[in-house]
């Protein structure tokens, strides 16, 4: 059984960060090939099952705005290569802008509550607003910088409906808790048995659940866990590229 792998570097990176924190290292070094057959070679019911390609999907974060944390990307992208933890990388864009959106808190627990701004807001040098929302309730309306990474849920689902459809792969995987990948696993479940990692610390994306008889069955859900990022770790140096500072 051939499997075919596909990564969302973002998201992959971001879940990390919530499970380690920002400033901790030992897991970003992670070798995504190293990873993806330790969660195959789990499958008992997918004897005989190899990683047959990983394709790995992200985008270059702004040099001008973050040039250390560029360098650092470069740097691992590279040693991906030099190291054959990956088979392709497939690039999306970053997109750093400002948008309009309304202020709000967020509980420890429950959903997101906007902030109500008093009868008489008084003027403010900051990039705050009131206005109306689609009810006419007043919100405060914030000016923030948004930084998006664009493109890799399309490259994931891309990259894996062809593998299915040209039947390059027996079975894929994919790393990812992006509920726009509902659509795509939907599909490809009726084709080839499916394996769903969920690299967050929190619930698996409704879109992305499903049951292990739908379509030609044998399917399975996996959350991550702290050890799976520090136990699949690239070799120091990888290639001739090192592992950065704080990694």
């Amino acid at each position: 059984m051939r499997v075919g792998v596909y990564v969302d570097g973002f998201n992959l990176y971001y879940s990390g960060r919530r499970w380690f924190g920002r400033d901790v290292a030992g897991w970003r070094w992670l070798s995504p090939k190293s990873l993806a057959a330790a969660l195959v070679a789990q499958r008992a019911n997918w004897s005989g099952a190899r990683v047959n390609r990983v394709v790995y999907c992200t985008a270059r974060i702004d040099a001008a705005e973050a040039p250390v944390a560029y360098v650092d990307q470069d740097v691992y992208l590279k040693a991906l290569d030099a190291e054959g933890a990956v088979d392709h990388i497939e690039f999306g864009q970053y997109v750093a802008r400002t948008k309009q959106v309304p202020l709000a808190c967020q509980p420890r627990k429950g959903r997101p509550q906007l902030v109500r701004p008093p009868a008489q807001m008084p003027e403010v040098d900051l990039p705050l607003m009131v206005a109306n929302d689609a009810n006419g309730d007043r919100i405060i309306l914030a000016t923030a910088l948004v930084r998006e990474e664009k493109g890799s849920d399309v490259n994931v689902a891309t990259h894996m409906l062809v593998d299915v459809l040209s039947r390059e792969v027996d079975a894929v995987v994919v790393v990812s808790n992006d509920s726009d990948l509902g659509l795509p696993l939907k599909i490809v479940r009726n084709y080839v048995p499916v394996g769903v990692v969920n690299p967050s610390t929190g619930f698996l994306a409704g879109a992305l659940q499903g049951k292990a008889t739908d379509g030609v069955g044998r399917h399975w859900w996996r959350q991550l866990s702290r050890s799976d990022f520090t136990d699949h770790q690239m070799p120091d140096p990888a290639g001739s590229f090192t592992r950065p500072p704080g990694w």
